[in-house]
Parts: C-alpha cells; structure tokens; sequence
C-alpha cells in the first residue's frame, strides 16, 4: 500500500490487521474488524525500537485510507487512531458519530 522510510503497510486480513513492515519483518500493526459498513480500530502498536519516526502515523493514515477506499465508516476505539483524526481533519467524515458514541 504505502512506502515511507523503507517501511510497507499490507493488509494481512488472516490475522485481521494492517502490518507495517521493514523488509520482511513486521514493527507495527493496526487491528480491526472488518463489518458490512464500518471497520473498528481498536489498537495500534509500533515495535519500541522503531518509535518516533512518524510510522504509527504512516501506518493509522493508511488504514484510514484502506476504509476509505472500502466505503466504511470508521469506529476509532484506539486512543491513538482516535488522536490522529482529531489532528487530521481531513478523516473526520470517516467518523460515524452515532456509533461511536453508541447510539
């Protein structure tokens, strides 16, 4: 999907998860669960040693981009994916505010 710092996001749906990969080995992964409609988010997590280079960014951006792509809101239970949005407007419209506040 994407190429940033010599790291790739793939979608792994096996394992239900976007992994972020430097060459063969992954240092980060987004988990959802795919609906007819929306895709949850509910952990993003990045291998410590790769910390503070932008990737959780890279790899939350293009999950959100997959479920664009996908048609499907976005229910974002991650803190971290739930931050991204707010500091990126531009994802908001993938927000469906009636589920995410349970209604």
């Amino acid at each position: 999907m994407s190429h940033t710092d010599n790291a790739q996001v793939l979608d792994n749906p096996e394992q239900t998860r976007f992994e972020l990969r430097l060459q063969d080995r992954v240092i980060g992964f987004a988990e959802y669960q795919r609906h007819p409609d929306r895709m949850v988010l509910p952990h993003v997590e990045i291998d410590p040693a790769h910390r503070g280079r932008g990737l959780a960014g890279q790899l939350t951006r293009e999950t959100l981009n997959a479920a664009r792509a996908e048609g499907r809101w976005v229910t974002p239970l991650c803190p971290y994916v739930a931050g991204y949005i707010r500091k990126h407007p531009e994802y908001a419209d993938l927000v469906d505010d009636r589920r995410h506040r349970g209604e």
